[in-house]
């Protein structure tokens, strides 16, 4: 039985470009940090790394420092800012970020930070009107994500920097899920910060980075060696560093075009599992260029989500319930309950999610597997 990969915004398949850099620098021996020729030979393919990614994303080369991934970034930017000034204690965030953002924050306040989560609307939109009461000048960091991993949200992000900016707040995107997916450009969206995942779009895992402006303060999470301009201590991956820089650069090469397609398939996933299934709901922006271009979330009702995941899953069809972070937890998502959904519908909703080797077969063995699938599964959920 042939399976369908539909979970691209859990981890996408590398690229072949990134596998043959990564195979390239496997075969070498260098720590980066070290003087003699092999370690300047690794140095230099770290550097030159850096600079594409740097261009890819509208960034400085001095401002990508590399982490093992999105987690780490995000931890970076909002624990970093927030430790560097003591004087303001507040951290603003939204009511759907990705555990990795809303777990810190979290953790930030039992250690005496003051806390606001900003809510959404229906479609999984910041409100804007929230988050101007909500930053002040005591506010220390604002983050936002750039898209939501779940339903797809894009956020207002220049409006959220523009009410930073009025109090000299740090601006913090966790933009995992936009990066090689829609442009993102540093520099023309004046954040400070901004966190990234090579495995997202086509590069290997365990290796992101966070861009950071040269001017923002931030105290290291982890302290040793002193790489990455002192601020993230720690031995580099050079293969890895070297797999991220040739996917992103594929994926920016390809950006426009691949977006396009995308978009395509959306919405002709879309169509063909309401004709499957009539009675599904499509959560997230009515309007698909609010949305990220791959990401789609549908409530079965009646349907036990993990009971549909499991029918799909034997038809040959990896999808999620949600983010991957929190696959096996049995709560309901806390984007659908922020976004006013009642918890019974949250437990029925499902993820599909494309990239770049999804095509219109992928949707066509969806949608032929669903409805015996979303049948199976109502009559778990009534047991349940």
């Amino acid at each position: 039985m042939s399976r369908h990969y539909l979970d691209h915004a859990a981890t996408t398949p590398m690229v072949p470009q990134a596998i043959e850099a990564m195979t390239r620098e496997l075969g070498r021996i260098g720590n980066a940090s070290a003087l003699h020729g092999s370690g300047r030979a690794a140095r230099r393919v770290v550097e030159e790394s850096r600079e594409t990614i740097a261009a890819c994303l509208g960034a400085k080369p001095s401002e990508v420092i590399f982490t093992s991934g999105g987690t780490e970034a995000d931890n970076l930017a909002l624990k970093g800012a927030f430790w560097s000034d003591p004087s303001r204690p507040g951290v603003v965030t939204s009511a759907i970020e990705h555990s990795a953002v809303l777990d810190v924050v979290g953790w930030l306040g039992q250690a005496g930070a003051e806390v606001t989560a900003v809510g959404v609307d229906h479609a999984g939109r910041i409100d804007i009107g929230q988050l101007a009461g909500a930053v002040s000048s005591s506010t220390a960091v604002v983050s936002l994500m750039w898209g939501n991993n779940e339903v797809g949200t894009l956020q207002p992000i220049p409006e959220a920097v523009e009410i930073a900016a009025r109090y000299g707040s740090v601006t913090h995107s966790d933009a995992v899920q936009a990066v090689g997916h829609v442009c993102v450009d540093f520099a023309a969206s004046r954040l400070d910060l901004l966190s990234v995942s090579a495995h997202k779009f086509g590069g290997p895992y365990g290796i992101g980075s966070l861009l950071a402006r040269r001017e923002i303060a931030l105290t290291p999470v982890l302290h040793g060696g002193g790489q990455e301009r002192d601020i993230r201590s720690g031995t580099l991956d050079v293969a890895a560093v070297a797999g991220f820089a040739a996917a992103l650069e594929v994926a920016t090469e390809r950006l426009v075009a691949e977006e396009r397609r995308i978009r395509e398939l959306r919405t002709l996933l879309i169509r063909e599992l309401l004709a499957a299934v009539p009675d599904a709901v499509l959560h997230g922006p009515a309007n698909p260029a609010h949305a990220l271009p791959g990401v789609v979330n549908l409530g079965f009702p009646g349907c036990s989500a993990e009971a549909l995941l499991l029918l799909l899953d034997q038809a040959g069809i990896d999808c999620s319930t949600g983010s991957a972070c929190s696959a096996g937890l049995s709560q309901p998502s806390h984007v659908l309950l922020a976004m006013g959904c009642a918890e019974e519908d949250a437990r029925s909703s499902v993820r599909f999610s494309l990239g770049h080797t999804s095509t219109a077969a992928d949707i066509d063995a969806l949608a032929a597997a669903l409805p015996d699938a979303a049948a199976r599964a109502r009559i778990a959920g009534a047991l349940a």
